[in-house]
């Protein structure tokens, strides 16, 4: 059997970790007010990390679906990676006993607005599922697109304003990036490193954008 490449190693490793995170995490019924997931790299790195990227056109394109990635997965007793990430990225959350937020407060870091009502919110995934699908995850396995879709130990889940979500669809950044300018540095940085630790593509005009947005950090 030949040695794993540096995509498997990356996958298992992520994969372990996210397992690890789910067997410590506990309920808390107050969220921190983090308003950031954990792992965005500085500029630098993150220049480091794009030009490591293969540069590709999209592929399988027609084939994408989203129920090949499971979502939402059991975290910690009822609480799921939605109702997690709720907690994490909020303030003062307060859910009940299944683990459904019923108050607190959350900033929308893409517009800059402020939520009390969890049903405004959504979990974007930085990377989006069928971005993911087109540069790579369409050769994964239902685990890896799983451990992808629900990753908390890297900056690919936000709670965000949920019309905003809605605008961003699937797209790249070089079709779309967040309506508040001053997050474009951090926006490219989360972008990149997600793309990185999953040995994911990038087109032509994505990298081009990502470039001139680590030129605003």
């Amino acid at each position: 059997m030949s040695a794993p490449d540096n995509r498997q190693v990356k996958r298992i490793l992520a994969l372990l970790v996210t397992a690890t995170l789910a067997l410590t995490t506990q309920v808390v019924t107050t969220g921190a007010a983090d308003a950031a997931p954990p792992g965005t790299p500085t500029a630098a790195t993150a220049r480091t990390y794009l030009a490591t990227l293969t540069v590709a056109a999209s592929t399988h394109t027609t084939t994408y679906d989203r129920e090949l990635f499971p979502h939402w997965s059991t975290v910690s007793g009822s609480c799921n990676t939605r109702e997690t990430v709720l907690k994490r990225d909020g303030s003062g959350v307060v859910t009940d006993s299944a683990c459904a937020s019923a108050s607190g407060s959350w900033y929308s870091v893409y517009d800059g607005a402020t939520w009390t009502a969890a049903s405004d919110v959504d979990i974007d995934h930085m990377v989006p599922l069928k971005n993911a699908w087109i540069s790579g995850a369409w050769a994964w396995t239902t685990a890896e697109r799983e451990n992808f879709a629900n990753d908390l130990t890297n900056p690919q889940l936000l709670a965000v304003t949920d019309n905003v979500n809605q605008s961003k669809g699937d797209k790249a950044p070089d079709s779309w990036v967040p309506p508040l300018t001053s997050y474009h540095c951090t926006y490219a940085r989360q972008w990149i490193k997600v793309k990185y630790v999953y040995d994911l593509t990038v087109t032509s005009t994505e990298k081009s954008k990502l470039t001139s947005m680590l030129a605003t950090c």
